[in-house]
């Protein structure tokens, strides 16, 4: 049998598990697996400026393909504790992402020696599996169950903790050898699908809530087909968001209290029932449950069977990876559709585009400064199809998400239930090195962008391009508007005279210089009529220097963003909603007045 040491067979499964780049930062405790990865060579290294950083990378490099595992790595004790928010990020959403620190000698764990804390039993709350590896034989097999445990069932993410003596230990280990585990998907039967299908059947009114675990099982066309098959209409979540076109004849909208669309809304409340495909009815998709769920009929498919009835008892419930579910879904529809069983959707499917061309918010705005939904407008302009998005949460996200258009799966990679603030850059750096290629494009509110702005150094290092658009008001404006129901507004201003840049009033902080001095290129643009150009220009720049490129739109200090605090048929729009086709010039349908 070969020997090596353990580091070194844990680069060498990595590599046997797919692994081709990771995201970290080294140190004392995790040099010994850097010395392995060099010298076992096939794995591309991202060095970030902070830990959290590379968590966040490793979480947009999963999130843009399917089938990626992002790898996130740092030294002992502060590394792995910065990375938490990550981990919590990422089990969240359901996103399979690896961590490896870097620990102190086993024999010096008990003794309070430097950086040495117990991250395993600090990171099990938000991990499928975190271990501390006490004996360097079973670094294999530690590392084979990671990988099986962040494929089966729910996805989701791993720690693994390797004190410096473990990874220094020779070992026997053969990577010809080496195969990884199967992994365990839970599948529907034919019964329970035939169940929700008659369900579906004896409905008038039916709609698909699309979740993010149709993407995360890269079931996507099949849901589609189902779709079409049966004329149901679909609700994307957030998180599923992509899973068919924002054109298509069937999308029907999005639903909830902030990420959603007052056509999406309305077609909801229209249903009488709902087939709920790897989703988990967050709070912000559903409001109240009083509302969301009056005189309709639920079957909620999840992949992971704890999560059926955790928030309200479905009809019926159906534990299933949801591509083995359509697969069915599609198999059943095909039968009855030749057997002339299926009734005719299209009258209610035309309903909901009525709805798409007649409910919809303004977003053209001569304003200076700027309103932010006129960035929109542009952006839907300047950005195709092809465009893959980056977001985490914000007053930014929350109206991205009301007017911005997303037509593919994977395009739109949003940080969902977790939101930390400054997930923007790291991830968005995690998606362009995934799809180096492709269009990447961020939005970050001032807050989020100047949370871990440092990180933009690792695109100029590694000559990582991509697009981020900042929109910012100076403002903690999502908290801002929040604190309106307490009747304060305290604490969430931003605002300064900048000594160094008196011609920004009181927005405060240079982020063109700051851009600059990190070695990137940005674009600020005060007037609407500068935006699309400046879109385009920062396309050309990051394509020239292959950096990231940002656009800073200067915003009006306050804009409250539509939202609702109770149901989804209590939506406060504070803006003005469109009247007239030329309110709403870049949305999906063209504007039809009531």
């Amino acid at each position: 049998m070969p020997r090596m040491t353990a580091a070194r067979a844990a680069v060498e499964i990595l590599k046997l598990e797919g692994v081709t780049n990771a995201f970290g930062v080294p140190g004392a405790a995790i040099n010994p697996f850097y010395a392995a990865l060099k010298a076992g060579g096939g794995i591309d290294h991202t060095l970030a400026r902070h830990v959290e950083g590379a968590s966040h990378m490793a979480e947009g490099y999963t999130r843009s393909r399917a089938g990626n595992i992002g790898v996130c790595i740092g030294t002992s004790g502060p590394a792995g504790t910065d990375m938490i928010t990550g981990l919590y990020s990422a089990i969240a959403d359901s996103v399979p992402i690896l961590c490896i620190t870097g620990q102190a000698p086993v024999a010096k764990l008990h003794k309070e020696d430097f950086q040495a804390v117990d991250i395993a039993s600090i990171a099990k709350p938000v991990t499928k599996a975190a271990t501390t590896v006490l004996e360097a034989a079973q670094v294999p097999g530690v590392f084979q169950q990671a990988f099986h445990l962040m494929r089966s069932g729910r996805p989701g993410p791993v720690l693994i903790d390797l004190p410096i003596d473990v990874q220094l230990t020779e070992i026997e280990f053969d990577p010809e050898t080496y195969q990884p585990l199967p992994v365990y998907k839970p599948a529907a039967s034919r019964a329970q699908i035939e169940k929700a299908i008659g369900l579906l059947l004896a409905s008038e009114r039916p709609v698909i809530v699309a979740g993010g675990g149709i993407i995360n099982a890269d079931a996507c066309e099949l849901l589609v087909e189902f779709a079409e098959l049966t004329g149901t209409p679909v609700i994307p979540t957030l998180m599923g968001w992509g899973v068919l076109a924002d054109d298509h004849e069937l999308n029907a909208g999005m639903v909830g209290l902030q990420t959603s669309h007052r056509y999406g809304n309305a077609n909801f409340l229209e249903s009488d029932l709902v087939l709920g495909i790897g989703n988990r009815w967050a709070n912000r998709h559903t409001g109240d449950l009083a509302v969301y769920t009056k005189g309709r009929t639920f079957v909620h498919v999840d992949i992971e069977p704890t999560q059926l009835g955790k928030i309200f008892a479905p009809d019926l419930g159906i534990a299933s990876d949801a591509k083995a579910a359509l697969e069915l879904f599609v198999e059943v529809a095909k039968e009855l559709k030749a057997a002339g069983r299926l009734p005719d959707r299209s009258a209610w499917a035309a309903s909901t585009q009525e709805r798409k061309a007649r409910l919809q918010r303004r977003t053209h705005f001569d304003d200076v400064p700027l309103k932010p939904q006129r960035v929109y407008e542009e952006m839907n302009r300047a950005f195709g199809p092809e465009t893959r998005y980056v977001t985490t949460i914000g007053l930014s996200q929350i109206a991205g998400a009301q007017m911005l258009h997303v037509y593919r799966p994977r395009h739109w990679i949003n940080c969902g239930q977790a939101g930390p603030l400054g997930w923007t850059i790291p991830a968005a750096l995690g998606v362009a090195t995934a799809d180096p290629e492709g269009q990447v494009v961020a939005l970050s509110g001032d807050y989020d962008f100047q949370f871990m702005l440092e990180e933009l150094a690792v695109g100029a290092q590694h000559h990582i391009p991509y697009v981020h658009v900042l929109v910012n008001n100076s403002y903690l404006g999502l908290i801002r508007q929040a604190q309106r129901n307490l009747d304060i507004n305290f604490q969430v201003n931003l605002e300064f005279e900048n000594i160094n840049s008196p011609e920004l009033g009181v927005y405060g902080v240079d982020h063109v210089k700051v851009v600059e001095g990190l070695g990137c290129k940005a674009i600020r643009v005060t007037e609407p009529d500068q935006l699309l150009p400046a879109f385009e220009e920062a396309k050309k720049l990051a394509a020239e220097f292959r950096v990231p490129v940002v656009v800073e739109a200067i915003l009006e200090r306050v804009t409250n963003i539509s939202m609702g605090a109770a149901g989804i048929d209590a939506i406060n729009e504070w803006e003005d909603i469109a009247t007239e086709p030329g309110h709403a010039p870049t949305s999906i349908r063209p504007f039809v007045g009531s």
